[in-house]
């Protein structure tokens, strides 16, 4: 880690996501004005809340659940409890045709599967006990070793298929990790089983993520979050230029001296002693200047990302399903994901209606990322009603949004590319923190991504802390204990 220096730091923060604006809050509270870069219109990065003809639209889904207390603290000194709603989780699987509960629910799935594969996927998920699969480094290796060889066909499969354009065979298991850490279908079943009482009294630092019954949302999306932290630290003197591309993180004598942006085209040379960084690591790293080695710019240029569009389309409030979310395992569509925005919050819809949000994963320039907003409309409705959720014709509007660099992509070479990188900045720039979601190339949820932030600014100020160690330790991931918090 770098040394903190005796005169008070002047920081540049890149990127106004969560893990970049709870890096400039935690400035503030050390009594620090800092500079934020944004190369985006808006605040929040992917957990931004997009608006469209008063219609919010939340990318992704992001429940305010989490087992890091400074971090669940910091949500409520942001916001107070009296912005929060406290929100039902309800998500089931689409399947032929079928609704199968999620998490696991053993008479549900008995009466959809019937009895004879019910039997099936249980003896699948048996033999696997006793014959796990040989390569459980892979995404479906690591599934099938906790759910049988049938259950990650039926449920698993399709939707990381579509999520990642690619074979499970040809994604590290660290995103299943990251999802369904210790949960199996021993566990999911047992879950299930336990009175609903007795799940909601359990010690939150022992539940399973994924098996949540109950979150913490903002009242208009999580974008609300950092639009206030963004006017907080704005009113402790921190500067957040948006629209600011940066171009160059200069660099000289073993430490980063200044951070160039562009903005409406126009460069400004921002000096600085430390850089909080939660644009992509891989174009952190090709904006340093002097350029770094060939084959560390090789390992920039190996990382690859997923891009994410959503198609909001508005119906009424009747046609809608109950659920926050549904998976569409269905490989004769493209729609992976619905959300149903009026089931997060009321307050992010109308009145007897409300907006679904079919979520597509696709790659920068493909034909889904350039197709025109009418066309992916259309097909969002053509698609709802083949799977038979919705009739096309009850859809009254639609709007489409478009994230570039939604996911980090987990192939067989980024850990070592991410290495790489890392190495690199520690040996040449160790005053240049990389923070966040694509800012360290992993797939960390809201939560995680601030926790990076946050360890960061005390790496500043004296700290020694391994941030990369973040979402990573089972301690720190499924551990850790926290308070139960109570809101609205």
């Amino acid at each position: 880690m770098a040394a903190p220096v005796e005169h008070p730091p002047n920081v540049v923060v890149i990127g106004a996501g969560p893990a970049g604006l709870t890096a400039a809050y935690m400035l503030t509270k050390h009594g620090l004005a800092s500079t934020v870069l944004e190369a985006d219109s808006v605040v929040g990065g992917i957990s931004r809340t997009a608006e469209r003809e008063g219609w919010r639209f939340d990318i992704g889904g992001h429940r305010f659940f989490t087992k890091v207390k400074p971090v669940e603290d910091l949500w409520f000194e942001i916001l107070g409890p009296d912005d929060f709603l406290r929100r039902p989780r309800m998500s089931r699987i689409f399947y032929k045709g079928k609704f199968y509960d999620y998490p696991i629910s053993a008479m549900n799935a008995l009466r959809n599967l019937g009895p004879v594969e019910a039997l099936r996927c249980v003896a699948s998920y048996l033999w696997v006990r006793v014959r796990p699969p040989k390569d459980q480094s892979t995404l479906e290796g690591f599934v099938a070793s906790r759910f049988g060889w049938r259950l990650y066909r039926h449920f698993f499969q399709t939707q990381s298929e579509k999520v990642w354009g690619v074979p499970c065979t040809e994604i590290q298991a660290d995103w299943g990790a990251q999802r369904i850490k210790n949960l199996s279908l021993f566990r999911a079943v047992w879950e299930a089983l336990k009175p609903k009482q007795l799940r909601r009294r359990a010690d939150k630092s022992k539940q399973v993520t994924s098996l949540i019954e109950e979150f913490n949302y903002p009242k208009y999306g999580p974008g609300m979050m950092w639009e206030r932290c963004t006017e907080l630290v704005t009113a402790g003197g921190t500067k957040v230029a948006m629209n600011s591309s940066v171009t160059r993180v200069h660099h000289e004598n073993g430490r980063a001296v200044a951070v160039t942006a562009e903005t409406d085209g126009a460069p400004t040379r921002y000096d600085c002693t430390h850089v909080i960084s939660s644009m992509p690591i891989s174009a952190l790293v090709r904006s340093m200047d002097p350029p770094v080695p060939a084959e560390v710019r090789a390992a920039a240029d190996s990382l690859r990302y997923r891009e994410h569009i959503t198609v909001g389309l508005v119906i009424p409030e009747e046609d809608a399903f109950p659920d926050n979310w549904v998976y569409i395992n269905d490989a004769d569509v493209k729609v992976g994901r619905v959300q149903n925005f009026g089931r997060w919050s009321p307050y992010m819809v109308r009145e007897g209606k409300t907006c679904l949000g079919l979520e597509l994963f696709v790659n920068e320039g493909d034909e889904w990322w350039t197709m025109p907003d009418s066309a992916l409309i259309e097909n969002g409705k053509r698609e709802l009603e083949q799977i038979g959720l919705i009739r096309a014709a009850r859809v009254e509007s639609g709007y489409v949004i478009r994230t570039p660099k939604a996911y980090p992509f987990y192939d067989a070479t980024y850990k070592n590319n991410v290495a790489v990188l890392a190495d690199w900045l520690q040996a040449n720039a160790p005053n240049v923190y990389p923070v966040g979601r694509n800012g360290m190339h992993r797939y960390n949820n809201q939560d995680h991504s601030m926790y990076t932030a946050m360890l960061s600014v005390e790496n500043i100020f004296g700290a020694d802390h391994d941030v990369w160690s973040v979402n990573v330790e089972a301690e720190y991931h499924e551990e850790h204990s926290t308070e139960e918090r109570v809101s609205t």
